[in-house]
């Protein structure tokens, strides 16, 4: 409010054209018709733009085309399941995938269950799990994964706790499904641990800013977080294992200030571009 912006919840009972005016609208779930019929207003993010992060086969694709050169950069490789888990054991032979594998939701929707994941230790324990799901090889990475937030061209990076590692004594030793409420619990920050500086180390700026750039540009969003991996042991090899559509930006250093600065960069721009009346 002390930077001249007056936030207005949006009365999802009543039409959309009988409320406002609005400069800017941010959104969760569908403005289509909206859009077409008022072409003025902002709509952050284009709707079709945020369905092709609710689906985890396709979520990552963008990531895998990528070609950055000097990075590395890359997804864990995957399998899609949509239905019949006793089917589950052979598909993962005949992908060549390598146990453990994390099983998470086809559906990513920003609901509690679409946050849920299980580790599956065995062959039998496949059996076990609920399709739709997507299937991802487990990358040991140091307990430790980097929640990247775009916000229009600026980056925030933290950390937080995540999976701790497997070793192929544990592997042996353990069978069946771990399930977990999410990967990275909210409250379990890592920024100020006593942790292994290799583990602790952010991923590279320029690197950051690369692929940051890049996913804006072929997804077409401006408010998204990526959660980002370092294998561990390779000290520059990097992961991208889930991409959501506007985080909670909560626990964001300084958020505040910087979404209050993208909106009024927006909305300026905006301004600017309209012709003198």
């Amino acid at each position: 409010r002390n930077k001249g912006i007056l936030f207005v919840a949006i009365d999802q009972s009543r039409p959309l054209s009988d409320q406002g005016p609005f400069d800017i609208v941010l959104h969760k779930v569908r403005f289509q018709d909206y859009r077409k019929t008022h072409p003025e207003v902002t709509v952050l993010d284009p709707p079709d733009a945020i369905q092709h992060l609710h689906n985890r086969q396709s979520m990552l694709q963008c990531v895998a085309d990528m070609n950055l050169s000097t990075s590395y950069v890359d997804v864990p490789r995957q399998l899609v399941i949509k239905k019949d888990a006793s089917s589950i054991p052979d598909a993962v032979t005949k992908a060549g995938l390598t146990l453990p594998l994390v099983a998470k939701p086809l559906v990513a929707d920003g609901s509690a269950k679409s946050h849920e994941l299980s580790l599956a230790y065995d062959q039998y324990s496949l059996r076990k799990l609920e399709p739709p799901l997507v299937l991802q090889e487990f990358i040991n990475h140091g307990g430790v994964l980097f929640k990247v937030y775009i916000v229009g061209e600026a980056i925030k990076v933290v950390r937080r706790f995540s999976l701790p590692d497997v070793c192929k004594r544990e592997l042996a030793n353990n069978a069946g499904v771990c399930r977990f409420p999410r990967v990275s619990c909210a409250a379990a920050s890592a920024d100020d641990a006593d942790l292994d500086p290799v583990i602790a180390e952010l991923p590279p700026r320029p690197l950051l800013e690369k692929l940051g750039k890049e996913l804006r540009r072929r997804l077409g969003l401006r408010l998204f977080n990526l959660d980002i991996i370092r294998e561990h042991g390779t000290g520059d090899q990097f992961y991208v294992i889930d991409i959501n559509y506007f985080p909670g930006y909560g626990k964001v250093p300084e958020y505040e200030h910087i979404f209050t600065d993208f909106l009024l960069g927006l909305a300026q721009s905006k301004y600017k571009k309209r012709p003198y009346q």
